[in-house]
């Protein structure tokens, strides 16, 4: 089976580089894994992204060495299922307030006796090879995010869920629980506090800790802070950028 290479980047102790993809669109993304990225992700809560358009999206980053990963809408099974019959080789899913909760998405994630994935790995064995189901629970990633009040309470349970890969954390959500703004690439005491509760949850239970952040900047401190997986940008924050050169194009033309 075709190896998970950010479980190989760990192994090596190095930091994982994701790359995001919110807009429907597989040329979007296979430029986006043509960057170099060790993973690009799916947004499918998000993103404005169907099934069609993520399945497209995942033989695109199916061609190049990024590892394809999916952030479901919602802790549904039967959507957590099919993404990774496509060919996720990881699943983050939203929302995830307790322990219960994150044992009911890890058991989606994995085939019986460890979980209750059903069987029909329809472009999964395309992608992972004809041995899937032999290896499919030890190669897929299953990442719950907290962001939530509930769930920053109950971390320390949830890291310790059996099968669970890691954390990830949304910073937005989780500043807007705190009481404060949804906001990226902060440096709040408040917020930094919730991270490092987390990350020691992580590394109690023995799993990887991942966050959202919007700049390299942001990603090298908290690689630094000890995360083994940081978002560090998206295709619609990289086509965003252009109104940088528009603002100075409309510099230049008022000073003439």
């Amino acid at each position: 089976m075709r190896a998970n290479r950010l479980k190989q980047i760990w192994g090596e102790g190095r930091g994982a580089l994701n790359g995001w993809c919110s807009i429907g669109d597989a040329f979007t993304a296979e430029i986006m894994a043509r960057q170099g990225w060790d993973a690009v992700t799916i947004d499918t809560q998000h993103g404005l992204i169907g099934y069609a358009e993520m399945m497209a999206m995942l033989q695109a980053i199916g061609n190049t060495e990024a590892v394809p990963i999916v952030r479901v809408a919602w802790n549904v099974p039967g959507e957590i299922m099919k993404a990774l019959d496509a060919g996720a080789y990881g699943i983050i899913c939203p929302m995830i307030n307790d322990r219960a909760e994150a044992e009911a998405f890890v058991g989606a994630c994995r085939y019986p006796p460890a979980g209750y994935r059903s069987f029909g790995p329809a472009r999964a064995s395309l992608y992972g090879g004809v041995d899937y189901a032999e290896h499919a629970n030890a190669e897929m990633l299953a990442f719950a995010m907290i962001e939530t009040a509930r769930g920053l309470a109950n971390v320390e349970e949830i890291a310790q869920t059996p099968g669970l890969s890691g954390i990830y954390i949304g910073p937005a959500d989780l500043s807007l629980a705190l009481g404060g703004l949804p906001t990226q690439d902060s440096d709040d005491p408040m917020r930094l506090e919730a991270f490092d509760r987390i990350l020691a949850a992580c590394r109690k239970a023995g799993i990887r800790a991942g966050v959202h952040t919007n700049s390299a900047a942001y990603s090298q401190t908290m690689l630094a802070r000890g995360f083994d997986l940081v978002t560090v940008g998206s295709d619609m924050g990289y086509l965003s950028g252009g109104r940088r050169d528009l603002a100075a194009m409309r510099e230049w033309q008022q000073a003439r």
